[in-house]
């Protein structure tokens, strides 16, 4: 039977990173789909994925992102996939929190690479 699910009633709730949180509201082998939390001045490692995809949908805030060597901004409700093997990293750097839904096909599980920046 499905189950409702939000930040408030999610599968498992983590901490990740500088004080991020991450709420999971779907867990599957073949598609992962997450909520989380970024504060101010936060940010990700750079990373890829060799087999998933990602799609992240801003829900406040705006995200800076680094993909590929270009920055970019993605406000409320504005979003964008990333391609498998595409380095990729967030920032906050608003002084206010981020908070986006994460999707990734199939999941990233053991596939999150570190990437030097260039």
């Amino acid at each position: 039977m499905s189950k409702i699910v939000s930040k408030y009633q999610s599968l498992t709730h983590y901490k990740w990173g500088n004080d991020c949180d991450g709420w999971i509201l779907v867990d599957d082998i073949n598609l992962s789909v997450k909520q989380e939390r970024m504060p101010a001045g936060s940010s990700e490692e750079l990373h890829l994925h060799k087999k998933s995809q990602q799609f992240f949908f801003i829900l406040k805030g705006i995200a800076t992102f680094d993909i590929d060597n270009n920055r970019l901004e993605v406000k409320e409700q504005e979003g964008i996939t990333i391609k498998p093997g595409i380095a990729h990293r967030i920032m906050n750097y608003t002084n206010e929190d981020l908070e986006f839904i994460l999707s990734t096909q199939p999941s990233a599980q053991q596939d999150r690479h570190l990437v030097t920046p260039d």
